[in-house]
């Protein structure tokens, strides 16, 4: 049978001898050596003969007394559908259960099911705005203001710009020259995140009665979050930042590390 696409399932999923016989074989390679064909048959629901007829065509060896191996026909055999199975697998989640996905916004007034909504980023979360966009999509869910609903059937582009990342480079413990904890809150933006990385970056935000936002993976947190429109002062140990920058500048996040000196 040919899916939407016009290509075809697998045959373990269209023909039922192909099935069954895949079902046995994986049951077999599973057990062996010590498997007998009544414990085949019962447990997958076929009768004896089955397992049978897959030693005279050469998938499956029989031993003495009643035990079963799969042969190296048979591995080849089991291998190659289940390629196919993987590859089709791999075909439905994307092209299939992808077309369907189901994204979460946040309800910026109150939203019943089924309704068109724009789709907006504010503080680096998705909002659905039933007075429109740039961007749209369906409700799949219905929700009050400030709840979680549904979202699917996406189109346009989610207009807002990526946040600027600042990087306040902190001196090793054993630098005598350490900045101020000043420099933390004066830089601390309006609306926007702080994330510390290495001890004594954690030290200095802590003097400065500032409490940081983002602790722990601070290399991927940090781009997120800039990715995502959010504007974040980090606060660095100089051997930490080489690490941050590159995976700013891999995902093109625009990004500045504040000059030491003027501290």
């Amino acid at each position: 049978m040919a899916d939407a696409d016009g290509e075809n399932s697998p045959d373990v999923l269209e023909n039922k001898r192909s099935a069954t016989r895949y079902q046995i074989l994986v049951e077999i390679a599973a057990r062996q050596p010590a498997v007998s064909q009544n414990e085949i048959a019962d447990t997958i629901g076929v009768t004896s003969q089955a397992v049978s007829d897959l030693v005279e065509s050469g998938y499956v060896e029989k031993r003495g007394r009643g035990r079963y191996e799969v042969t190296k026909e048979g591995v080849d055999w089991l291998i190659s559908r289940t390629d196919d199975l993987e590859t089709y697998l791999e075909r439905v989640n994307s092209d299939v259960l992808g077309s369907v996905e189901v994204d979460a916004a946040i309800a910026l007034d109150d939203v019943d099911e089924g309704i068109e909504v724009g789709i907006v980023m504010r503080d680096g979360i998705l909002h659905a705005n039933p007075a429109g966009g740039t961007a749209t999509a369906v409700t799949v869910t219905s929700g009050k203001k400030g709840e979680a609903v549904g979202v699917a059937d996406f189109e346009g582009v989610v207009d807002y710009d990526a946040g600027t990342v600042s990087v306040l480079p902190v001196p090793t413990v054993t630098d005598a020259d350490r900045p101020n904890s000043d420099v933390v809150s004066t830089r601390v933006p309006e609306e926007g995140l702080v994330a510390v990385a290495g001890t004594e970056a954690y030290a200095l935000v802590s003097q400065s009665d500032v409490a940081p936002d983002i602790r722990f993976g601070t290399a991927e947190g940090v781009a997120e979050a800039g990715m995502l429109g959010l504007d974040v002062l980090l606060v660095a140990v100089t051997d930490e930042i080489p690490r941050h920058t590159s995976k700013l500048r891999d995902q093109n996040v625009p990004h500045r590390v504040l000059d030491s000196d003027a501290f």
